[in-house]
């Protein structure tokens, strides 16, 4: 019953980075991972432009979403946010290449009445965003374990 009324609802896994600067690209990573984990969602790959991520979330149910930060935090270091209970705290967050950051675009979302009923965001401190650079070892640490814990929380364990 479970899986039927997961069938019947729009659930995706949005994984946001750039895969050609360093660290910033553990959300592809994530989705790979994910993907040998689970099916029946859909897992995006997305740069994190503002409008691009309002274009994804448009129609979703529930939105698992991950992204690396840079808070100050140690290196591969992971955190859980639950967007309905409020928003991401802007430091770690605010800044993006594209202009707006993640937590500009999912308030614009919750503004527009587009934010998906559940949403949550798992990110990975960032060490190093140099472009060309590979994950550095503590954040390729993370991505097995926060695929994990997005599997678990899309499924409901």
């Amino acid at each position: 019953m479970a899986d039927r009324a997961r069938e019947r609802r729009r659930v995706i896994a949005l994984c946001v980075g750039n895969p050609q600067r360093g660290d910033d690209g553990v959300g592809g990573a994530v989705a790979r991972a994910l993907r040998a984990l689970i099916d029946g969602v859909e897992i995006i790959e997305e740069e994190g432009e503002a409008t691009s991520v309002l274009a994804r979330l448009k129609g979703a149910d529930a939105a698992f979403i991950v992204d690396a930060c840079v808070s100050g935090q140690a290196p591969g270091e992971m955190r859980r946010f639950d967007i309905g209970e409020g928003p991401l705290p802007q430091r770690g967050f605010g800044a993006s290449t594209h202009g707006l950051g993640l937590a500009e675009a999912l308030e614009l979302a919750r503004a527009l009445g587009a934010l998906p009923a559940r949403c949550i965001v798992y990110t990975i401190e960032g060490e190093n965003f140099t472009l060309g650079a590979p994950l550095s070892p503590r954040v390729a640490a993370a991505v097995e374990i926060v695929a994990k814990r997005m599997r678990a929380d899309i499924l409901g364990q």
